[in-house]
């Protein structure tokens, strides 16, 4: 989607359930509002862009950086939180340890680009059908619509637990206190609209499209949700009558793994490579690049550089193989010594050994570092602010994974599927028990920030054992207590409700459990 992306001209003002605003682009390149806006199918096309955009957010101005995949390992038991300096990591070390305040700017962050994405959603689907557009036209983008508004609620249901669901835009302040709907409402939801999007999106999308939204990462989506829902609340989902339950999951998997052409490649270490993107194992990829060459700290998010690439980056300079990262997420011990002997160590993990140039130690330094998003020369900008033009695409779902989900819901070639992957990476067979396909995600698709989530659907028992961590390894620099994380299992692993959050809704905002 870089070309589209970075095609928008238009200005959409973003409504928050709270009243917030944000803009597409600080530049006004016309006067076209959302009142006036949407007359033609080119309008909508940029429309439907500009919810994809959304996608690609990464910080929120004014705020914080939070890339996805960055927290998302911080917070489960891959990585801890460094950056250079126990002030520079302050608030990732928040999540890393637990100690999680309602004021925690990561956290904010998060809840507004979710609510801009949504926003966008909605209104795109009011207007869509007073456009002057063909009818395949109108189906494609309303599938694409409601399949990017399950992926902001499914990311924001899954950090928040307790969210206001919102199917239509704020019309006035009237509107503006909306109260928390169940997590059972708001998965029946995103169920619907995975439902209905994978039924109207293509099985395929030209190499000038990629980016766009096919049928089958509809459906390997919805797997997901399933998983983490039935992980976590042990219930079955409901799309407006469709019962999306193991068998009905299992089925849609099937059907990728059978009819998309999605397949493995032979090389395990080419899906984190330029020459890997939107390739046979993307599922769904969302797009990062250096179109247009980005410059301004002041709107990072204007720009579509990849975040996590440069702040998992290790710190070095006088390399020509790397370039000066911010040595955030610091690998843990624990995964190193889990993928030991495991041909995907070295794609998974770079350790300071491996590194040219001159390396500065930042904190919590373990010694690795992240080699699926980080500053490496392949994915140098080629203009711009080199740290703010980083080329990585985020590989969201892989093929890989939706074998290892089908083999989870128990596919009678749950074995063969598990095989599968293990097989690209000369590894023998083991049976396909659930704690063997548990241990095979976590060091197929470890450091691509699912780790935490899955510890969490496994059980608050589990996922305390694990992410409760004092593992040291040889060339951690620092005392012990800044390497300690305890596990709250009175949050049950969610994040809070952001305190402006809660001020601006005057109250009907209630704080999750354990803040």
């Amino acid at each position: 989607m870089k070309k589209y992306i970075t095609s928008i001209t238009i200005i959409l003002l973003t409504l928050l359930a709270t009243g917030c605003e944000d803009f597409l682009d600080l530049k006004p390149l016309d006067q076209e509002v959302s009142s006036n806006f949407y007359q033609t199918e080119d309008d909508a096309m940029q429309a439907i862009v500009a919810v994809y955009d959304v996608l690609t957010y990464q910080s929120s101005p004014g705020i914080s950086w939070a890339p996805f995949v960055t927290m998302s390992d911080i917070l489960s038991d891959d990585a801890y939180a460094g950056g250079s300096d126990a002030n520079d990591g302050f608030n990732e070390d928040e999540l890393n340890t637990f100690n999680i305040p309602a004021t925690n700017l990561i956290v904010h962050s998060f809840w507004i680009k979710n609510y801009i994405g949504i926003y966008r959603a909605n209104l795109f689907l009011e207007k869509i059908e007073e456009i002057d557009a063909p009818d395949d036209f109108k189906t494609r983008t309303i599938a694409e619509a409601k399949f990017m508004r399950a992926y902001f609620y499914f990311e924001q249901v899954r950090f928040f637990e307790n969210i206001p669901l919102l199917t239509s835009t704020i019309k006035g302040p009237s509107e503006y206190q909306q109260e928390q709907n169940t997590p059972e409402e708001v998965y029946n939801q995103i169920a619907l609209d995975l439902v209905e999007a994978a039924a109207d999106l293509p099985g395929e999308v030209v190499s000038a499209e990629a980016g766009r939204v096919t049928k089958w990462a509809a459906k390997a989506l919805l797997a997901r949700v399933y998983l983490f829902y039935n992980g976590v609340y042990n219930g079955e989902l409901d799309a407006s009558g469709t019962a999306v339950d193991q068998t009905y999951v299992l089925n849609e998997l099937e059907d990728v793994i059978t009819n998309s052409g999605h397949d493995l490649f032979e090389d395990y270490g080419e899906n984190f490579s330029l020459s890997g993107e939107f390739g046979v194992e993307s599922v769904f990829e969302i797009s990062y690049g250096d179109t247009p060459p980005w410059w301004d700290w002041e709107y990072v998010r204007g720009g579509n550089g990849n975040l996590s690439a440069q702040m998992n980056g290790p710190r070095v300079t006088g390399s020509d193989n790397w370039n000066r990262g911010w040595s955030f997420a610091p690998v843990s011990q624990k995964l190193v010594d889990d993928l030991s002997g495991d041909p995907r160590l070295e794609y998974t993990v770079v350790s300071e050994a491996d590194l040219d140039g001159k390396l500065t130690v930042g904190y919590q330094h373990t010694g690795h570092f992240s080699n699926k998003y980080t500053s490496d020369a392949e994915h140098w900008g080629s203009a711009g602010q080199f740290e703010l033009n980083r080329t990585i695409n985020h590989r969201v779902i892989r093929f890989s994974d939706v074998l290892l989900m089908a083999a989870e819901l128990g596919s009678p070639n749950a074995q063969a599927y598990l095989d599968r992957v293990r097989t690209r990476v000369d590894l023998p067979s083991v049976p396909a028990t659930l704690d063997n396909i548990y241990a095979e995600r976590r060091l197929e698709l470890s450091l691509e920030g699912l780790r935490y989530f899955d510890l969490l659907r496994r059980g608050l028992s589990f996922a305390g054992q694990e992410l409760t961590n004092s593992v040291r390894g040889p060339n951690y620099i620092g005392d012990q207590d800044i390497f300690d994380v305890n596990f709250d299992p009175a949050t049950k692993g969610f994040l809070p409700i952001p305190q402006t959050e809660i001020d601006l809704s005057a109250g009907t905002l209630i704080q999750n459990d354990g803040y």
